[in-house]
């Protein structure tokens, strides 16, 4: 091992760029940082993605439709009974509730409630879309592709060139379409599938100097909610008249149009929106624009890269050609790129929903909620290893604006202090009301232990404490003080009662006793709040923690969903929840509790897919990284990557054969890709735990460790080599397949790992 300063793109290695823009279609070098299609998106979902955590574009590339569908985090509909937005208030009955399950009554929670339907969050929707239709279609050949580098999306078609993004730097949609005598219609087009009747709709244009300003503002049914969607278009040569809704521009050279949407209540000052577009382009290009945004978006997406030396052919096919082959090394960097792309652009204001930050459709499935008892920590799986702190900031943001409503969820369902997550919301109410019984997610007590894990990662990741975290950790802790006074008969703690998402035991109902997930959430919440708060508080949290009781394990040699004696597993689910001690916890692992490990292999190996949600595919190759299970995670990507579950866009579906557009696959991907090569604690080092045979060679660079530290990875049949960047002077724990050993790190000197064959 040598402390050797190493230089961090040696000649000949540094990954391709741009695999984006080619137009001699040369096969790329390295991984290519962007897809492309030889033809537009016919169906919006694959339609190419670009977003800035805030506003989200889904762009077609239709040289004689141009279409962009224009979202934004903020775009909820507006629920119907107000009633039913509050959490029941069911504290009075929980004593009761309590008595009948210990007694036996398996069924007891299934009247826990206020009698209440069930009663979805509010529904994510499109706001509009913006529509340039051309006169006449252009000759020659035909490209749309999408730059992960820049967020930028190009189609090009003969002489016509449409290029857009996000602006990370400015909050608006940039558009700019050039071509020889371009002629077309501009409007913003509210009809989309699924709108609801009864949306008022108000559209005007003016003309303007040099374009015209488009305004159209939509108002939801009985209601004082409205969004407004306001365009500047600025016209090279030409001339530009009005044609209601919209504009018609004849002969020009070229068309900027900057867009945004703004939900309000009352009236939006039209005026002052294209005031504040026009001041953004006083003295910028279209260029100088990009380069604004690219500078924050291009560091962060460029921060780690895959290279799992694939063909350079199958490197330079389109993306629909590519995901025909699943077995390919370069789909799996294609798609790793892309997700890290997708979660960076849809991370901003809010972390990604289930679709991300994009739809196309107002009946989005599951409402296009943030649901937190799966798929939210599994698609930001990658923020910390994958050094994307914005997404973490994302998360914190919902997190830390909903807590007060956390609050009321504890008052109301258990009658204690602390703070209660809800399962679902839609970013708007953090109040625990989506529930029934056979989803008695209401009773769901691990929910704050699991949204806060991701927050503790990137404190250790950059060795810093923030106060909101510490604050909201402490919130979870006094919750259990209250909520845990109940005792079995050997005199341990009995969380009463008890929900495995979203699984019931063969023998009994939803609510239960003693689920894995919530005897490992407790523990952990315990004991990381006492470790950020000293003192009298830490020293009865820890007590708390230590008088609750171990895991199960069954009859089969598994771990058991319930810790609870007499409780049967139900194998042939999705949901994997009661692993939550393997992943992301690192309360059960191989190396500190071997027989716990094996009792959750077992589990794993038992578990079915059920209904084959992607979700549940890839949070099982999570989890079979942490135990070291190769063959498990290839079968896991196998499963995904051979059952059709990407669209052109990349982006991805929550059931095979592209059945309901979801982000989950898509954001999940580069973590189960990360965990499979670089594993780490505030302790331990792990290399190639679960990397499957036939990823023979590869380089993972600028994967950060929770010890304060970046790693670059480089493998192959012939030898590994760690290179190894230490932020921080710590010691920690080696462990890799050539054995085991301790790595002692100072500050700012390099370590370069020869770890041998594989």
């Amino acid at each position: 091992m040598s402390g050797t300063p190493v230089n961090p793109h040696p000649a000949g290695t540094a990954p391709a760029v741009d695999g984006t823009h080619p137009r001699d279609e040369a096969p790329a070098t390295g991984p290519v940082h962007g897809t492309w299609e030889p033809r537009p998106a016919g169906r919006w979902e694959d339609a190419f993605l670009s977003g800035n955590g805030r506003h989200g574009a889904l762009v077609f590339g239709d040289s004689n439709d141009n279409r962009v569908i224009v979202t934004h985090h903020t775009l909820v509909r507006p629920a119907g009974d107000e009633r039913y937005r509050r959490p029941p208030r069911l504290a009075a009955a929980l004593p009761a509730l309590q008595d009948r399950l210990l007694a036996g009554d398996l069924t007891a929670a299934e009247t826990f409630t206020d009698g209440r339907p069930l009663h979805w969050v509010r529904s994510f929707h499109p706001a509009f879309q913006t529509r340039l239709r051309a006169a006449t279609a252009p000759d020659g050949p035909y490209r749309r592709s999408v730059d992960f580098t820049t967020g930028e999306v190009t189609a090009v078609h003969g002489e016509r060139t449409s290029r857009v993004f996000v602006s990370r730097a400015d909050d608006v949609i940039v558009q700019r379409v050039t071509a020889p005598h371009l002629t077309l219609g501009l409007s913003l087009d509210p009809r989309l599938p699924g709108a609801p009747h009864g949306l008022g709709v108000g559209e005007g244009a003016v003309l303007t100097a040099d374009g015209a300003l488009l305004g159209l503002r939509v108002r939801y049914p009985g209601s004082d909610l409205a969004y407004t969607g306001v365009a500047l278009a600025v016209v090279e040569g030409g001339t530009t008249r009005l044609a209601p809704p919209g504009a018609r521009i004849e002969g020009a050279t070229a068309l900027t149009l900057l867009t945004r949407v703004r939900r309000h209540t009352g009236e939006l000052d039209l005026v002052a929106e294209g005031r504040a577009l026009r001041e953004l382009l006083d003295g910028r290009s279209y260029d100088d624009l990009l380069a604004r945004h690219t500078a924050g978006h291009r560091t962060a997406y460029t921060r780690v890269t895959l290279d799992l030396a694939a063909d350079p052919a199958e490197r330079a096919l389109p993306g629909s050609e590519l995901l025909s082959r699943p077995r390919s090394t370069a789909l799996l960097e294609r798609l790793f790129a892309a997700g890290r792309y997708h979660l960076l652009s849809a991370s901003g204001m809010f972390p990604p929903r289930l679709t991300g930050l994009w739809t196309g459709d107002w009946d989005t499935a599951w409402a296009g909620a943030f649901t937190n008892d799966a798929n939210l920590n599994l698609q930001t799986a990658s923020a910390a290893a994958g050094a994307l702190p914005e997404v973490t900031e994302a998360h914190a943001a919902l997190v830390h604006g909903q807590l007060a409503d956390w609050r009321d969820n504890a008052r109301a369902v258990f009658g204690t202090r602390g703070a209660v997550a809800p399962a679902h919301t839609d970013g708007e109410s953090g109040h625990a009301y989506h529930f029934s019984r056979e989803y008695p997610l209401h009773l769901w007590t691990a929910g704050a232990d699991w949204l806060l894990k991701p927050l503790v990662d990137h404190d250790e990741t950059h060795g810093t404490r923030d106060p909101r975290t510490a604050a909201a950790l402490a919130e979870a802790a006094r919750f259990y003080e209250d909520f845990l006074t109940r005792t079995d008969a050997d005199g341990h703690l009995v969380i009463v009662p008890s929900y495995s998402p979203e699984n019931r035991p063969a023998n009994g109902s939803w609510g239960a006793l003693n689920a894995a997930m919530d005897l490992s959430a407790a523990r952990h919440a315990l004991r990381t709040a006492a470790a950020y708060h000293p003192g009298p508080d830490a020293d009865r949290w820890r007590a708390l923690a230590d008088r609750l009781p171990p895991h199960r394990i069954n009859a089969d040699g598994a771990l058991a969903e319930w810790a609870w004696p007499g409780l049967t597993d139900s194998y042939d689910h999705r949901h994997l929840s009661h692993l939550y001690g393997v992943w992301p916890l690192d309360e059960i692992n191989p190396y500190d509790t071997p027989a716990l490990a094996e009792a959750a292999h077992r589990a794993l190996e038992l578990r079915g897919a059920e209904n084959d949600s992607a979700h549940g595919h890839l949070h099982h190759a999570l989890i079979a990284a942490r135990l070291r299970d190769a063959g498990r995670v290839a079968h896991a990507l196998d499963q995904v990557l051979g059952g059709d579950f990407f669209h052109a866009s990349l982006m991805s579906a929550h059931y095979p054969r592209r059945d309901v557009y979801n982000a989950d696959a898509a954001h999940t991907l580069p973590a189960v890709l990360i965990e499979m090569l670089v594993q780490s604690t505030p302790g331990r080092l792990v290399l190639l735990p679960a990397l499957p045979d036939r990823l023979g060679e590869g380089e993972l660079r600028g994967v950060r460790t929770r010890f304060g530290a970046r790693i670059d990875l480089t493998w192959s049949r012939t030898g590994t080599t760690a290179v190894v960047r230490p932020s921080r002077t710590t010691r920690v724990e080696l462990r890799t397949p050539s054995g085991t050993g301790h790595l002692d790190l100072t500050a700012g000197e390099d370590r370069v790992l020869d770890l041998g064959t594989r």
